[in-house]
């Protein structure tokens, strides 16, 4: 019995391919790997992301609404290629060699931008009157750009569940651990942001783009080199083939028995007797009373049997049915966070549009970026995690009686009403940076004589939203997710992500659009100062109320998952 315990009872295995050693592989040792994975590939990303819409302006010649959009859209790609990532993880590869695989695609992608900003022919010719890009020189600039989506959309939803994977669900202690993985995971991310938004954002404005994008290039090189390092402690689930299969396989059954009715009693509807799932090493799942009708799939009627098979395509375990249950039940907690994502990326555009017009010197000789402010919503995700980690949970368990001191859709939710607030305090700064301009006539000053460090507050309460929000979203999908499909569910909210920058695209253009018309400069102008900045802030903050006050009608009616029983 001894014996046993000393393996995961999850159905991981070592890097030889044996059953797991819980003293020799995973938890913590393992995880410092991934951890400094993601450190310096979250620096690579943000290295060359958040002063993307500068260099959009300065090197190529790019307009606020054209460079805004371009940024928006590219960001939306980076975070929606994660479902062929999750996919090829869950169905073929696993997570290890679905990270392996995409990691060199992003290195390629790193090394042509870097390419494009310092080498002669590649880079635009600039003088005193700005830069001249060709076709030629904006499409290879773009082709690195969305090599790098292509290569994170790999990276992205396998790296949290790779972490995760570390920790054994089927033991107490380090399920436990399991939970303060995702706030340190977090933590790391911003950890390598930080550096970004300050050191690195610095060099672009003033050293150069080429030392700005080789140093992120760089980087990413030194994660590839930090993952495969840890390879012999990590512990591994195999790929079980296709979840896409799996749930079109409920469809189909359930389709072909509509007229067949449920029974009342469960215990009628067909599983297998053994004591895990169909998939090996996956655990069953307990039946749930909603979404009836695709419990049809799982009725034993005349025909399923042919010569003693059974068709997937007529007849599906209760499991399997409840995997694709579990995917409905997620699909309104993803939605409402289309919203806060479109919040969250007025970070990378609009709030350094804005910053662009403000003072932005510390001191007589030195100058902030206005995308180094970002490095402010950092410092609040880096301090606000181990305080809601260490502090806030303690406090939240004594009055709740919950182990984790909040349940993840509470945390998710906070997380809402914090990035309402954030767009009511950016829309309250430009309203009082607008009278500024208005009563000294600044209208075509470049930067007026106000501090930039007003937008700290509003960075500030994003990263704070970031903390109850994201690593919310990240523990919520992974945890509510089926053994079998937990890439795909953790890729899931990285497109609210994706859709919440489209949205911000869609939003922009509508509002260029219908506000330009008969002449108006419009709400977005070129020059801020003649534009109404605000008005958009405030369509945020009224979408996000809006979207909280349905994410709470979604989280009265959600049902957790539960499981029937433990593997091992």
């Amino acid at each position: 019995m001894a014996e046993d315990y000393m393996y995961a009872r999850d159905g991981t295995v070592d890097s030889h391919n044996n059953p797991a050693n819980k003293n020799k592989t995973g938890k913590w040792k393992a995880c410092r790997f991934i951890l400094g994975n993601e450190c310096c590939e979250r620096l690579a990303h943000y290295g060359m992301s958040t002063n993307l819409v500068n260099y959009l302006q300065i090197r190529l010649n790019q307009g606020n609404v054209t460079a805004s959009n371009n940024v928006t859209n590219w960001s939306g790609t980076c975070y929606i290629t994660p479902l062929i990532g999750a996919f090829l993880a869950d169905a073929y590869f696993g997570r290890y060699w679905t990270i392996a695989i995409f990691s060199i695609v992003y290195c390629v992608g790193m090394t042509l931008l870097t390419m494009t900003a310092s080498v002669e022919g590649l880079n635009p010719s600039c003088d005193e009157n700005g830069c001249d890009p060709t076709k030629s020189q904006v499409v290879v600039c773009f082709l690195a750009l969305y090599l790098i989506a292509l290569g994170t959309g790999g990276i992205k939803p396998c790296v949290s569940s790779f972490g995760a994977d570390q920790f054994d669900a089927n033991d107490e202690a380090e399920r436990k651990k399991k939970s303060s993985f995702f706030n340190w995971f977090y933590l790391s991310i911003n950890v390598g942001a930080l550096v970004a938004s300050s050191v690195l954002v610095w060099i672009q404005m003033n050293v150069g783009w080429g030392w700005g994008f080789g140093i992120p290039a760089v980087a990413m090189f030194i994660a590839v080199g930090s993952f495969f390092s840890g390879s012999r402690f990590y512990r591994f689930q195999k790929p079980r083939g296709s979840p896409i299969t799996r749930i079109f396989q409920v469809l189909v059954a359930s389709m072909r028995k509509y007229h067949v009715n449920v029974p009342d009693d469960k215990t009628l509807l067909y599983e297998t007797t053994d004591a895990e799932s169909n998939i090996k090493g996956r655990c069953k799942l307990e039946h749930s009373k909603t979404l009836r009708f695709f419990d049809k799939a799982a009725v034993e009627v005349e025909g399923d049997h042919v010569q003693g098979l059974i068709s997937p395509w007529k007849l599906c375990t209760v499991t399997q049915v409840e995997e694709l249950k579990s995917i409905v039940r997620l699909l309104p907690v993803w939605a409402s966070g289309i919203i806060f994502s479109t919040v969250y990326s007025q970070m990378s555009t609009m709030f350094v549009l804005q910053g662009n017009t403000m003072d932005q010197h510390m001191g007589p000789n030195f100058k902030i970026p206005s995308a180094s402010l970002s490095l402010f919503d950092t410092l609040s995700v880096i301090f606000w995690t181990p305080v809601y980690d260490r502090i806030i949970v303690r406090i939240a368990r004594k009055y709740t009686g919950h182990e984790r001191g909040f349940t993840q859709l509470q945390r998710m939710g906070i997380g809402l009403v914090l990035s309402t607030i954030a767009m009511i305090v950016a829309g309250i700064l430009e309203v009082i940076r607008l009278n500024y301009v208005r009563r000294h006539n600044y209208y075509d000053l470049e930067y007026i004589p106000m501090s930039i460090f007003w937008q700290v507050p509003q960075y500030f309460f994003v990263g704070c939203a970031e903390v109850f929000t994201v690593i919310g979203q990240v523990e919520f999908f992974y945890d509510q997710a089926p053994d079998a499909m937990r890439s795909l569910c953790s890729a899931l909210p990285l497109t609210t992500v994706a859709l919440g920058s489209y949205l911000s695209t869609l939003l922009v253009t509508i509002v260029s659009n219908l506000t330009t018309r008969n002449g108006n400069l419009g709400w977005i102008p070129d020059n801020m100062n003649r534009g109404h900045l605000d008005y958009f802030y405030w369509l945020l903050a009224i979408l996000s109320l809006l979207n909280f006050l349905v994410y709470l009608w979604i989280s009265k009616w959600y049902t957790y998952k539960k499981v029937t029983g433990r593997l091992g």
